[in-house]
């Protein structure tokens, strides 16, 4: 199993609808690369009156290849252009973690 870390960042007048993000986005996530293995997305929204993050999307795919796989589909464009629906932040990490 091989998890997909996303961060969002911003700041105080950065848009970002939790529900949208958590519900909708993700529905569009399973749709788009289930077929590559993706199993589950969790959104987490991390709180500091300093800190610029405003998301952290974990995805769980059932292999590291499969990120891989999934990032190069075509789906992937229909996950990144549904971004402006729930946020102006910019995305800036994408990171894998693996079990060991």
């Amino acid at each position: 199993m091989t998890k997909m870390i996303v961060v969002c960042t911003g700041d105080a007048d950065t848009r970002f609808d939790r529900d949208y993000y958590a519900n909708e986005h993700f529905k569009l996530a399973m749709s788009c690369w289930e077929q590559y293995g993706l199993q589950s997305a969790e959104a987490f929204f991390p709180y500091s009156a300093t800190g610029e993050w405003k998301s952290i999307g974990v995805y769980t795919f059932a292999s590291e290849q499969g990120v891989h796989d999934a990032l190069k589909s075509p789906q992937t464009q229909r996950v990144m252009d549904d971004v402006k629906h729930f946020t102006d932040a910019k995305v800036v990490l994408r990171s894998l973690f693996a079990e060991f």
